[in-house]
This record gives structure tokens, sequence and C-alpha cells, in this order.
């Protein structure tokens, strides 16, 4: 849920315009890059409440204190709402959820580095503050109406739409946290490879990376409530897209994917125009009611493809939507669990030939039981932890032959250690954090905020 596209001022004529800004982003293996953005929930340290925008304790002070590090503020309204420095950003979710999105990197070394570096620098701004950070998928505590709201013209609008088109979508925006990775693409044909791949998989990612299984101090009978959110949100903009998986798919399908969904808004002078629920196809035309006369721009369809949430989303590069957010190890896993897949061609071929025969049926039903049972979900002869100790492997044997190394020799494989700790143990980390509770936490969740903190 990032601000308002960088992209340019240029008036699109037609289809093919739209065609081109998602085709722009093929660019050959050797310049593949890897982008990772994770997000995670304040709480003041005395009472674990969730800091508001203002006052000396709140999110715009602690945005402020880092442009100590080299960040630029980002503001709007006259209020610092985001930073950025070379190629990466810091903004705001609508609770405050904090994020970091990070520049597009060479290794998984560096990625890991800039997870480091952002953590530390955040911690020493929060800690003098009376702050601290934790990465979960699911708010654990505090209920939806005791979160905050960032003073953000997006996020208004989105705020008073969600309710009509689904149960859930408040909870989506003020209450979860997920940790994410771009990853590019050689050609289209490339791209519907990976597209299909990382759909079929992500509730393999899903469930390695559960770890909601509370809401409002008590268990919530999911593993990953953060992903069970997103099924009641928006049907409209949400989901597997089946349609990946028909013969022909290709960027003009996803074209007119996109054109289908609502829009939530036009950006113009610094404001946002509540254009919900309204067509881009209209405004395409001239006959967008919000802003009748006027033609949509380039950014206005950057803007519009990141108001899809699919599992997987595709933008001038693939994004991987499925995984809750965690802990330093588990942001670095994240990307590394991906790049492993789909940055190797050997691994690439295996991972297809893991999940071509899925069927549409199987998918969603991955897709509808993972959240609730992860691993213990069955799957054909087994369970989802056999499926998710099949895709584990591949991905080491991906990274293993990238041979990324850094200064100690080490390669990119380590950063899957988080992940086979799990899968080993046969527990998700959702559920490690309800032994807490049911045995040391004694039935709170307190613990968490100090335990499992940044």
């Amino acid at each position: 849920m990032s601000g308002p596209s960088s992209a340019k001022d240029v008036e699109i004529s037609g289809r093919d315009d739209l065609l081109e800004f998602l085709t722009a982003g093929v660019r050959p293996e050797s310049d593949w890059k890897i982008g990772t953005e994770h997000e995670k929930f304040g709480f003041r340290t005395h009472d674990l409440r969730p800091p508001g925008f203002d006052g000396e304790r709140g999110i715009e002070a602690l945005l402020k204190g880092l442009v100590q590090f080299g960040w630029e503020p980002v503001s709007e309204n006259g209020r610092v709402i985001a930073l950025s420095r070379d190629g990466a950003s810091v903004s705001l979710e609508p609770a405050g959820q904090l994020e970091l999105s990070g520049a597009p990197l060479d290794n998984l070394h560096q990625t890991c580095h800039e997870a480091a570096t952002h953590l530390r620098e955040v911690r020493s701004v929060a800690e003098p503050m009376g702050l601290g950070f934790l990465g979960m998928g699911f708010q654990p505590k505090w209920r939806r109406d005791e979160m905050p709201w960032m003073p953000k013209g997006r996020y208004r609008i989105m705020r008073e739409y969600m309710p009509k088109v689904g149960g859930l979508g408040l909870d989506m925006m003020t209450r979860t946290s997920t940790v994410q990775v771009n990853l590019d693409v050689a050609s289209e044909a490339d791209m519907v490879k990976k597209f299909r791949v990382s759909l079929a998989l992500q509730s393999i990612a899903t469930a390695l990376f559960a770890d909601s299984p509370f809401t409002e101090g008590r268990p919530n009978g999911f593993l990953s409530y953060r992903s069970h959110i997103w099924t009641d949100t928006d049907a409209d903009r949400t989901g597997l897209l089946d349609f990946v998986f028909e013969d022909g798919f290709g960027y003009e399908r996803y074209v007119d994917y996109l054109l289908d969904v609502p829009m939530y808004f036009v950006y113009r002078d610094g404001e946002y125009l509540d254009a919900s629920g309204q067509s881009f196809r209209d405004f395409m035309e001239g006959r967008l009611p919000v802003y009748p006369g006027h033609r949509p721009l380039l950014r206005d369809w950057a803007d519009h493809s990141t108001t899809a949430f699919p599992e997987v989303r595709l933008k001038k590069y693939l994004e991987m939507r499925g995984a809750d957010s965690g802990p330093w190890n588990r942001i670095c896993a994240l990307p590394a669990f991906w790049v492993g897949l789909l940055y190797d061609a050997t691994a690439l071929d295996a991972a297809w030939d893991l999940v071509k025969d899925f069927s549409l049926e199987e998918l969603h039903a991955l897709r509808d039981g993972v959240p609730r049972h992860a691993f213990k979900l069955p799957f054909r002869d087994g369970t989802v932890l056999d499926v998710a100790r099949r895709a584990l492997a591949i991905a080491a044997h991906g990274l293993s032959r990238r041979a990324r190394r850094n200064a100690d020799g080490a390669d990119e494989t380590r950063y899957l250690e988080a992940l086979m700790e799990f899968v080993e143990a046969g527990i998700t980390p959702a559920e490690r954090k309800l032994e807490l509770f049911h045995g040391p936490w004694q039935g709170s969740v307190d613990p968490v905020f100090t335990e499992f903190a940044y």
C-alpha cells in the first residue's frame, strides 16, 4: 500500500500503453534484482499500545528521527508520511505499521544487510522514545477500534470503501503485516512460468511463514489469520487468479484483469479524488464520474496496478504476497525461498514439475485450508508439510547453484535455515507461539512484545 506512483505524467493514448507499462519490466537475467518489503507493528513499551501518528512519541516523530541516517522525508499535506534513500523507502501502512520497501539488490547477502541496517536504525530512534517493533502477521492484542489511522488520503478512501465489499478489509488495513519480495522476469514466457509456479506454491509459503495465531489476546483458531483475512476483504481484487493457469495467459490477459478491478482513487495536485468502485475503462474514455472530461496519465495506471491484491501481483515484476511478517531471520528467508525457486533455471523447472499437475480445485483447497491448518493440512497422499519440504529442497539447490557468496565464502542457502528448522520440527512459527501461550506465558500474549520484538 505504497504512496502515489512516480511514473511519468504521460497521457494514456490506448490499451497498448497499459501493456507497454507492464512489459517494460522485462530484463535479461544478468540484470535481475531482489526487492524485499517488510512491515512491522509499533508498540509503546510501557503499555504495549500502538503509537499514533502525532506527538513526541508518535510515528511522524519516529520518521523525522530517521532522517539523521540520510533518509529524505516525503510529505503529504505538510506531514511527513514516508522516507526515501538510495532506491529504498520507509512508508506507513494504515495503522502505522512501518514498512521498509528495499532497494533493488543483486543478492540475498545485500538484502539481509539492508534489513538489519534498517532495524538497527529504527531501534536507535525508537528506544529513546519508548517504542518497540514486532514482526507478526496479525496484531496479537488490540481490537480494530483501538488501532490508530495514519493521515494518508488513499487510506481514507479505502477505509470508507472496504466495508462495502468485505467483512475483514479494515482488519487487513489496520491489523496485518507481511513480508514480500519483488522479482524480475526475462520474457513473457518466463513471466508466465514464474507466475504459475509462485501462485501454485503461495499457500506453501503461507504455511512456512504462518505467524498470526492470536486475536485480541486469545488464540483465534488459525495459524495464519492474516492469510484468512484476505478471503473476506474484496473479491474483486484478491485471490488466486485462476486465469493465470489458462492457455494463452500473458501480459494482455493481466491488463484485462486490472481493467476489471474497480478503482480506488485518482491522485491530482496533491489530493486523492475518491473514485472507489469506478471503472478505469471509463477513465480511459474520459467518462470517470469523479473526474469527468479527463483521461488517465501513465502514473494513474501505475497507481491502479497497486490496488489489486492477488496472492501474486504483477507490476513490472512479480510480487510474492503470501507470507506473514516475522522476526529478522525470516525477513531474509522469504526472498531466499523465492529466489531459490525462481532465479535458477534448473530449480524453476523442478518447481514447475512439482506443481504442474495441481488442479484448480486442489489449489483452492490449499488456499482455503492452509490459514487454519498450515503443515498439517492433508494433500494428496500426505500433507502440506511434505510439499513444503520438497519446495524448500528445490529452493536450497537453486541458491546453491547461484553460488552468490559473501566475504566469508558462505552462499545464500544460509538464509533458508530459519525455515528448515520449522520444517524439520513439523511445526509453524504460530504453533511455537501457541505452545508458549499455553505454557510459560500462562495464557497471556504480552510476552510476545518482549521475546519477539526486533
